[in-house]
C-alpha cells in the first residue's frame, strides 16, 4: 500500500477529529437532570396469593403472580425411577438426557436456537418420584416458552439415532456420580431399604448402557406422562395463562396411566469398600406417611437429632448426633446440613 504525505495528513486529521468528537461527548454530565421530562409514575402492584386448581382431566395447576419481570414454569410428572420395571431399567436416566432431542414441533437445533433467541433456559431434573421440566424467561416471552415446554413433554419423537448418541452422555453421568461418595451412599441406602420401586437407581445400570431403545422410551412416556400424573406450576405468570395451556396443549395426555406397585420397606445393610480416608455412613428407618400423626412425630425426632438450621463450623450442642459422636471418638467429623449421619475422618 502506497501512502503519500497528503494521505498521512488526511489520516491525522481524521484521528484528531475523532478524538475531538469523543471529547465532546464527555462534556455533558450524566448527573444533571434532563429538562422537560417527568418521571413516570407506575401504578402500585397488588400482591397475589397462590392459586391452585384441578382440571377435569386431572391436571393440577398452581401459580403465584409476583409481578416479576421473569417468569418460571415447571411441569412435574410422576415418572421417576421408581416406576421403572426390570425390563426398562435406566429409562428415566436416558429420558432426562433426551429433553433437548427432536420433537414433532421442532428439531433439536430449533429448540436450542429458539431458547437462545428469547434468552430462556430449559432444564430437566429427576428423582425417584418425579421428573421435572423447568423453564425460565422474560415475562414477554412466556407464550413462546410454554410452547416449547409442552413440546418437550408431550410430543417427543425419540429418533433411534439420536437416542443412540446419548450413550456417551450416560457414561459421563455415571462416571461423575461414581466420583461423588455422597451420591453413592444414598444410592446404596435405597438399594438396602427396598427391594423394588424405590430401590431403582437414578442412573442407568451398567448392563443397560446403550441398550435403552426408542420403543422403551415411547412406552414409558405413554404409561406415565398423563394429565392425572402431571402438575403445571408457574411463578410470575397469570393463572389463566396456565389454565389455557392445561386445557389445550396438555389435554392430549389424558388418563390415569399405568398402575403403580407399592414399594415396601425391608431394611438391611450394604457396605462399599474403598481406599478413601473419609467414611460416609447413613442410618435410616421407615418413616410415616406425610400428613399423619406418625409423620409429625418423625419431624420432631429429626429436630432433636439435629436436622434444621445448621451453622457451619458451629458447636452444634443441641444435636444429639453431635453429642453422641463426640463421646464415641475424638476424631474430626462433619454433620451435613440436611441432618444426615455425620461423616467421620479416619478409621472407624
Amino acid at each position: 500500500m502506497l501512502v503519500t504525505a497528503s494521505d498521512d495528513f488526511c489520516i491525522s486529521c481524521f484521528v484528531s477529529q475523532k478524538r475531538c468528537y469523543a471529547a465532546a461527548r464527555r462534556i455533558d454530565a450524566l448527573t444533571e437532570p434532563l429538562g422537560g421530562l417527568k418521571p413516570a409514575t407506575a401504578a402500585p402492584l397488588t400482591p397475589q396469593n397462590v392459586q391452585v386448581s384441578k382440571l377435569p382431566n386431572g391436571l393440577v395447576i398452581a401459580s403465584l403472580e409476583n409481578n416479576s419481570p421473569l417468569s418460571s414454569v415447571g411441569v412435574f410428572v410422576k415418572a421417576g425411577s421408581r416406576y421403572e420395571t426390570m425390563e426398562n431399567q435406566g429409562v428415566t436416566h436416558v429420558l432426562r438426557l433426551a429433553a433437548n432431542l427432536t420433537t414433532k414441533g421442532a428439531s433439536a437445533f430449533k429448540l436450542c436456537r429458539s431458547l437462545e433467541a428469547v434468552g430462556g433456559s430449559l432444564s430437566v431434573t429427576s428423582s425417584r418420584e418425579a421428573m421435572v421440566y423447568s423453564a425460565d424467561c422474560l415475562r414477554k416471552d412466556i407464550d413462546s416458552l410454554l410452547e416449547f415446554l409442552v413440546s418437550v413433554t408431550t410430543t417427543q419423537e425419540f429418533r433411534p439415532w439420536e437416542v443412540h448418541e446419548l450413550t456417551t452422555r450416560v457414561k459421563i453421568d455415571k462416571a461423575l456420580a461414581e466420583q461423588c461418595p455422597q451420591i453413592s451412599v444414598v444410592e446404596t441406602l435405597h438399594a438396602a431399604a427396598y427391594k423394588s420401586g424405590l430401590s431403582n437407581s437414578l442412573y442407568c445400570p451398567d448392563y443397560m448402557v446403550g441398550r435403552v431403545s426408542s420403543e422403551q422410551l415411547h412406552s414409558f412416556v405413554e404409561d406415565t406422562f398423563t394429565s392425572s400424573r402431571m402438575a403445571l406450576v408457574g411463578l410470575g405468570v397469570k393463572h389463566s395463562v396456565l389454565r389455557q395451556v392445561g386445557e389445550g396443549l396438555l389435554s392430549a395426555r389424558s388418563g390415569s396411566g399405568a398402575p403403580v406397585a407399592q414399594s415396601l420397606y425391608r431394611g438391611g445393610e450394604l457396605r462399599l469398600h474403598n481406599n478413601d480416608d473419609l467414611v460416609h455412613a447413613l442410618i435410616a428407618s421407615e418413616g410415616g406417611v406425610m400428613g399423619t400423626a406418625e409423620a409429625n412425630a418423625f419431624t420432631v425426632l429429626q429436630r432433636i437429632l439435629g436436622a434444621g438450621p445448621h451453622v457451619k463450623r458451629g458447636s452444634g450442642l443441641s444435636s444429639k448426633l453431635n453429642q453422641g459422636i463426640a463421646k464415641a471418638t475424638a476424631k474430626p467429623f462433619d454433620e451435613p446440613s440436611e441432618g444426615g449421619v455425620p461423616d467421620v475422618f479416619g478409621d472407624v
